[in-house]
């Protein structure tokens, strides 16, 4: 079986999706399509040999897509990748601006005849309101000339819906968009073309060509909305490729060589030096060095690393230099599995379906059978009854006034509006939306998973004790020796030694013969004495508060005084204040709530113990992070993934929702959904809200656009004249179509005066 992804081009909603996975579904050739609407992609795996890329386009080419081969296999190397992410990039800014140019021109006009429609209905009703300015004759005759420019040049898309869906029967939301435009400024253009014609008929003076107007206008600012909250949906591959290196120093004979990391092969011999960039995974030959793994662990704490121990490409070198062989190389690296995880997670996704593309499908040949129908109907009962003259002018009527009133201007609103007014009230308390799926979901939410370190914890080592053994020294002066021979290191741990001494106002003491010993002590003189801060040994371990905080996941530190322990220093990451009412609150809203961490089990159900959550899984590297979240899935629960480090990406982009901290790596921003400023993890709560207050109205929108035409649609068929002789002109289906609008745009609104806290 192989595997081919491609992107798509001509998709832009779910029922594209489903078009494109039924026919490539029906080939032999295809075991299974996956077809990615948010990475606008489509995963083809082939019981064969691959299909050439003529055969895939030449049957998708007439319901207007086109496949683009991306890529045959795993990322092995970062230039490849690189120049596809950055031309997919390019094109979707391309189209964007392109969007961008279409809405400057067609919003404005919309609005301008919106408000110029409501001017004329409220005329018809109070009499005190002044006339429109413009006879009438003229001002239909302004608005056919502009409303064929908006149909035929700013609402060709649509139009293409229209004729695919004559020639294939496969319908979406353009197809629906397509049809109400052209049939309001087709029969506009036959009222003010041929007005002696309509007079014969009997038919309306009124013109629907605003109506053409409105609609292609709101709808291409929604289409934009969404492109634009598409657009970065690839950043977060983009940015893990560039954390692989470019180069590699090779070692050789005594020489150092610097060649491209694609030319390493397993087995060589590759230098480090401080600060540089692993390239590639390995194991150590010679020298010793601390190695901040952050990216792999999460943990804020270099790692000591000695002969024998592996090294991960990707992670920073931070002292000494290391040569190391390597073991793994290409796509075998950690980094580069964690990629193809986010790669796979985000193309395994389901995209969220939108209710008026499902509806699409069945709603537009619904209403263009029943206006057909509706059309025949009054002629074949009402021309006995009425004559043809007057039958066919009311056939007419009803057929257009069907369509008018069917056009979908507030279920295109529906959704935009909400979405605009949400994550504009999210975006004043500190919450940024990345797009209305991630929204949608997290009102759904019923499981909540953190990270650790950097979310549940500030991230950072700080010191949590200081204690003398005996009485021969106070803290303060314990501290005063660690703080002054820890002051000449760059170690994470020695400047939050450091810190702590000035935070409680402690001078440092002076040393002289400062030693570093990589990955065992630091020592130097103090008067006549040899001061050494050191991790305990085997008997040191054995004392009793040694071992409580060992237990308790904190790092501890041996002060000596001429091989005398004086007392230690206890250091360890700290809860964010805010964590423990976070907890609290999201159980009362009913969530479960699970910790998920690199970090070693002990440290993990400390903090865990302190924010109250009592569900835990310790010691996960980023691929079983992204299982833990699946296991979750698979019971059936809706999870949201927070975290702030490149080690959570996979399972951010594996959760139904990922929330990000701005504080942490902008490759787990850019794996989220949601993103929370400050790094404030309160604000999970409040997303939770927002999005819940969200998807109400909506829900509220939808079925405002919908009674309408459920009432509507009826009313327009002339369903009460037989009984009333009541019969609803297309104008006032023009009136219903606006009035819907006004309806669901006043209704997200209120969404503005909402509290999320």
């Amino acid at each position: 079986m192989t595997t081919r992804t491609y992107s798509v081009k001509g998709m832009h909603c779910a029922s594209c999706v489903a078009i494109i996975t039924k026919k490539l579904s029906a080939l032999e050739a295809i075991a299974k399509a996956d077809v990615n609407l948010a990475t606008e992609t489509a995963r083809i795996e082939f019981t064969a040999e691959p299909l050439g890329i003529e055969v895939l386009n030449k049957l998708l080419g007439k319901y207007g897509f086109s496949l683009v081969e991306e890529r045959s296999s795993k990322v092995a190397s970062p230039e490849p990748a690189t120049a596809r992410t950055s031309s997919r990039k390019q094109e979707k800014l391309d189209e964007l601006q392109r969007q961008k140019r279409q809405v400057q021109i067609a919003l404005p006009l919309a609005l301008l005849f919106f408000a110029v429609m409501m001017w004329h209905t409220a005329t018809a009703f109070i009499p005190s309101i002044p006339r429109f300015p413009i006879d009438m004759q003229t001002w239909h005759s302004i608005t056919l000339l502009v409303a064929a420019w908006v149909v035929f040049r700013l609402g060709e898309p649509f139009l293409r819906g229209v004729t695919s869906f004559a020639r294939t029967g496969a319908a979406s939301m353009d197809t629906l968009v397509g049809m109400g435009a052209l049939v309001a400024w087709s029969y506009s253009a036959f009222s003010i073309l041929f007005p002696n014609l309509r007079d014969k008929l009997g038919l309306p003076h009124e013109s629907f060509a605003d109506a053409a107007i409105v609609v292609i206008g709101f709808i291409l600012f929604g289409k934009y909305l969404e492109a634009r909250s598409r657009l970065k949906t690839g950043e977060a591959i983009e940015k893990l490729i560039g954390l692989q290196s470019k180069s590699a120093i090779v070692y050789d004979n005594g020489e150092e060589i610097e060649v491209p990391v694609e030319k390493v092969v397993k087995g060589t011999m590759l230098v480090v030096k401080p600060g540089g960039r692993i390239p590639v995974d390995g194991v150590i030959f010679s020298g010793s060095s601390s190695i901040d793994e952050s990216m792999i662990t999460g943990e804020p704490v270099p790692v000591d690393k000695r002969v024998g121990d592996t090294v991960i490409g990707g992670t920073i070198n931070k002292q000494g230099s290391i040569i190391f062989t390597t073991t793994s190389v290409g796509a075998e690296t950690m980094l580069s599995r964690i990629i193809s995880m986010v790669e796979d997670a985000q193309g395994s996704k389901a995209p969220v379906q939108n209710l008026a593309d499902k509806v699409a499908a069945v709603f537009v040949p619904t209403v263009l059978a029943l206006a057909v129908l509706v059309f025949i109907l009054w002629l074949g009962v009402g021309t006995p009854a009425l004559g043809f003259r007057d039958a066919l002018a009311y056939a007419i009527m009803a057929m257009v006034g069907i369509l008018v009133i069917a056009c979908p201007c507030a279920l295109g609103l529906a959704t935009p509006t909400a979405i605009i007014v949400g994550t504009g009230l999210g975006a004043k308390h500190g919450i940024l939306v990345r797009n209305a799926e991630s929204l949608q979901t997290l009102s759904r939410v019923d499981t909540v998973v953190f990270d650790k370190t950097g979310t549940i914890t500030r991230g950072t080592p700080s010191v949590t004790s200081v204690e003398p053994f005996g009485d021969t020294t106070t803290p303060d002066e314990l501290l005063a020796l660690a703080a002054g021979i820890e002051k000449h290191s760059e170690h994470p741990l020695a400047q939050a030694i450091v810190a702590a001494a000035k935070k409680r106002n402690v001078e440092p003491v002076l040393v002289t013969d400062f030693k570093a010993l990589e990955g065992v002590s630091v020592d130097a003189k103090v008067d006549n004495s040899t001061i050494r801060v050191c991790k305990p040994d085997g008997n040191d371990s054995a004392r009793p508060e040694i071992r409580r905080l060992q237990e308790e996941g904190k790092t501890v530190v041996i002060i000596e005084q001429d091989g005398k322990a004086l007392g230690l220093v206890a250091l360890s990451d700290t809860l964010k204040p805010e964590a423990k009412e976070t907890v609290a609150e999201l159980r009362r809203m009913g969530k479960r709530v699970v910790m998920l961490t690199g970090d070693n089990r002990h440290a993990a159900e400390f903090i865990a113990r302190q924010a109250g959550i009592d569900e835990v899984v310790a010691e996960v590297l980023p691929g079983d992070k992204a299982d833990a979240i699946k296991k979750l899935q698979s019971e059936g629960r809706t999870v949201a993934m927070t975290g702030d480090g490149i080690n959570d990406a996979p399972a951010l982009t594996q959760a139904d929702v990922g929330i990000a901290l701005a504080t942490g790596t902008d490759i787990a921003i850019e794996s989220a959904g949601i993103t929370l400023l400050g790094g404030d993890i309160g604000k999970v709560a409040q997303a939770i809200t927002l999005s819940r207050k969200t998807m109400r109205v909506i829900r509220q929108n939808l079925f405002w656009a919908f009674i309408y035409n459920v009432i509507g649609i009826p009313l327009a068929a002339g369903a009460l004249f037989p009984l009333y002789g009541i019969f609803l002109n297309p104008v006032f289906s023009g009136i219903a179509m606006a009035g819907s609008s006004v309806s669901v745009v006043s209704n997200s609104l209120r969404l503005r005066a909402a509290k999320l806290s």
